[in-house]
């Protein structure tokens, strides 16, 4: 399965699957990895329209097969490569586990297609630049799923309240994402034995092969390997690319992180309870907290800006900006919706402008997420390194 195809192949493969896509034209596109948020982001295309599905892909044939119901009668594959040889796709959607990811996006942007991958780009530092390489030698369209960069409320608070000056300094922001019930997802009842129609080692990919372990497979981002830390590189992320984004940052100075493995025992190895601060040359602390003991749902999740002119508080369900001045009125918004992210990019596509979270923005959001895994790992202070410049 992970059998690179060779590098004149997908060269060979490019230069026959490039076409110029006028901005009425639909966007042909392929799926690699159709479990809950492959469907998810087939929907958001299907609702953005102006698109055409020509194949899917996933190493689950159940999947595939239930792909079908959004996408039509197309070609399945288990196989990866053989739907980016297919000289019919402009585009692909990546959308399988962190830990193929960059490999998946860089054959991909060999094989001449634009990509939309899911966050965080990256499952370790190092894939970070050769990554970025090869979509500007390729010059492919790359978007990365944070999507709080297209929804209209982001955009409008930042607007509003950073660009304007409003908040003043910003020099600490907290952000929080508790109850996630995505990290305590359990195995369906009949899973012991592997479905007779999945490939577990292409799940797995270059990562050291094992027996098929259902936990590992239905409960993927409880392990560090198969999904960038857990509650870091699956929440943090979002999080801390909305930093980036409102306050013009991208290298992070150094990371530190305490937590464990406090109350789920059940062979994970990411922790449940986390704590965590990134700082930044530019005079600023981003702190990242994380738990699943508590899951209430209501009021788990805030990314808090922290300025002498104002505090903002936003979220996906919306913002409340409470002004410094005594007796202001606070201003408030409700959320939008975050399908915008993908008709950015498929706008993108079509027009060949930079999407609203390139392949630079995602590598550098990612980095925040490994400085902190690092951290956790080693215990102690981690500093940037010159080799993650991009």
């Amino acid at each position: 399965m992970e059998q690179d195809l060779s590098r004149r192949t997908f060269l060979a493969t490019a230069a026959s699957a490039s076409r110029v896509i006028g901005a009425n034209d639909r966007v042909r596109l392929g799926i690699i990895g159709t479990g809950g948020r492959g469907s998810y982001l087939m929907g958001a295309a299907n609702k953005a329209g102006g698109i055409g599905w020509v194949a899917v892909c996933d190493a689950w044939d159940q999947r595939r097969q239930r792909a079908k119901k959004l996408a039509g009668e197309v070609p399945d594959y288990g196989d990866y490569r053989r739907l980016l040889e297919r000289k019919d796709i402009d585009a692909v959607i990546v959308a399988s586990w962190d830990n193929t990811h960059a490999k998946l996006t860089i054959d991909a942007c060999r094989a001449g297609k634009d990509v939309y991958v899911e966050k965080p780009m990256t499952s370790v530092a190092e894939q970070g630049p050769p990554m970025v390489r090869t979509v500007h030698e390729t010059k492919r369209i790359v978007q990365v799923g944070t999507q709080q960069r297209s929804m209209a409320h982001f955009i409008e608070a930042k607007q509003r309240f950073i660009d304007s000056g409003l908040i003043g300094k910003v020099h600490m922001v907290r952000t929080v994402w508790n109850a996630n019930s995505g990290y305590l997802t359990p195995v369906p009842p009949g899973m012991e034995k592997k479905p007779e129609g999945l490939d577990w080692e292409a799940c797995l990919g270059s990562l050291p092969k094992i027996p098929w372990d259902p936990k590992r497979y239905f409960n993927r981002f409880a392990y560090f390997d198969l999904a960038t830390g857990g509650q870091t590189g699956g929440l943090f992320v979002h999080w801390v690319d909305v930093v980036h984004w409102y306050l013009g940052l991208h290298r992070a100075k150094s990371a530190v992180s305490l937590g464990g493995i406090y109350q789920y025992n059940d062979g994970r190895d990411t922790a449940d309870n986390i704590n965590a601060i990134v700082d930044y040359e530019e005079g600023l602390n981003v702190s990242f907290e994380a738990t699943i003991s508590d899951m209430i749902p209501k009021q788990a999740a805030d990314i808090v800006f922290m300025g002498t002119g104002g505090r903002l508080s936003i979220v996906r369900g919306g913002y409340r900006f409470i002004p410094a001045g005594k007796g202001a009125a606070e201003i408030t918004s409700p959320g939008s919706p975050e399908e915008a992210h993908m008709a950015n990019w498929l706008d993108c596509v079509r027009t060949r402008k930079k999407p609203n979270c390139d392949v630079i923005e995602g590598h550098y959001s990612a980095m925040a997420c490994h400085l902190l895994n690092l951290a956790y790992k080693r215990q102690t202070r981690v500093a940037w390194r010159k080799e993650w410049d991009v």
